[in-house]
């Protein structure tokens, strides 16, 4: 059974940086897109950065500049660096795997970014 289990959340001041990151446990077969999403109280989930087996990333524009998001394939581990953190960047993170046409997520991670 895949299970993910995001870490690296906590509270920081504007302008610091955080990196989140994302085991996969229990998979079994090729992991192919990984993505971190978010969620604001108040507002639905949004993608936040993706990146698909090849590398490919694509981005929110809202981020775009400041993460990065990365893979190790071989530890079957996903990253997010965060940096020059907003107030508005404050969220519950989650991580998603598609594994086999199969969506995996995690429980989520709080980053809370104060001004």
């Amino acid at each position: 059974q895949v299970q993910l289990v995001e870490s690296g959340g906590g509270l920081v001041q504007a302008g610091a940086s955080l990196r989140l990151s994302c085991a996969a446990s229990g998979v079994t077969m090729c992991i192919s897109g990984m993505g971190w999403y978010r969620q604001a109280p108040g507002k639905e989930r949004e993608l936040v950065a993706h990146i698909t087996s090849g590398g490919t990333t694509n981005y929110a524009d809202s981020v775009k500049g400041r993460f990065t998001i990365s893979r190790d394939n071989a530890k079957n581990t996903l990253y997010l660096q965060m940096n020059s953190l907003k107030p508005e960047d404050t969220a519950v993170y989650y991580c998603n795997v598609l594994i086999n046409v199969i969506n995996y997520w995690g429980k989520g991670t709080l980053v809370t970014v104060s001004s």
